[in-house]
């Protein structure tokens, strides 16, 4: 009794080393993020060589996890709901690493929309979508940790208003490339900015489903709500 019982808080201690570990990597997705588009909002270009070095932060950390997991299955063995939990961490650090890429992905655009002195009246709009996609992530780091599967549900919902507002800013800036054939020379890079913000979006949802997996022990049924028509805009 005494040997389970040590076992069993060995794991629950390995679980917060975990916890830990993701928390540090929610945090420098989101700071990387933030930064790397408050940079355009601002046209402040001096943080982006710095947010495309840090993405090897992520990365690092990303390596040090899956470590932790392989050493967490070798030594404790975990079945059921604890393998469950060992596994969706795996899954959710590595789409944390992702939306690093995404984050540096942004950066390196803005690098080159910076060096001109070209501006865009979307500028709002990347804003608040960015701010939408930040409090998507935020909400679903708090999940992950409590297990909460209500919360997941409504961070998968909310990603439709994402998908709703990058359509609208994919067709403002086709149309200001159409109007102004200078726009030509930062618009594909700005498109890229939106994409990539409502890519972190897709990716937020996909760890929510992760997290409901982690408290039902199976996806969800529903289909992930989708309200991007970029792909359908026409060019005129």
């Amino acid at each position: 009794m005494v040997e389970k019982q040590h076992i069993v808080t060995a794991f629950d201690e390995d679980l917060a080393i975990l916890n830990d570990m993701m928390a540090k990597m929610g945090a420098l997705a989101e700071t990387q993020l933030f930064a790397s588009t408050e940079a355009l909002i601002t046209r402040n270009p001096s943080s982006l060589d710095d947010i495309i070095k840090r993405d090897k932060e992520l990365d690092n950390l990303e390596a040090e996890l899956n470590d932790k997991v392989i050493e967490i299955i070798a030594l404790r063995a975990p079945l059921a709901e604890d393998l469950r939990r060992v596994i969706v961490a795996l899954k959710v650090a590595s789409t944390l690493e992702r939306v690093g890429d995404l984050a540096k992905n942004i950066a390196k655009r803005n690098k080159v929309i910076l060096s001109t002195s070209l501006k865009t009246q979307m500028l709002p709009s990347i804003k608040n979508m960015t701010s939408m996609v930040l409090k998507m992530l935020n909400k679903t780091l708090d999940a992950y940790v409590e297990v909460d599967a209500k919360t997941a549900l409504e961070v998968m919902d909310s990603d439709i208003e994402v998908d709703k507002l990058n359509t609208v800013v994919f067709q403002s800036l086709i149309e200001e490339m159409s109007s102004e054939q200078e726009q030509l020379k930062i618009g594909p890079h700005l498109l890229f900015v939106a994409k990539n913000i409502e890519r972190v979006g897709d990716h937020v949802t996909a760890i929510a489903e992760q997290i409901y997996f982690l408290y039902h022990g199976e996806m969800p049924d529903q289909d992930r709500p989708k309200a991007d028509q970029s792909s359908s805009v026409t060019f005129s």
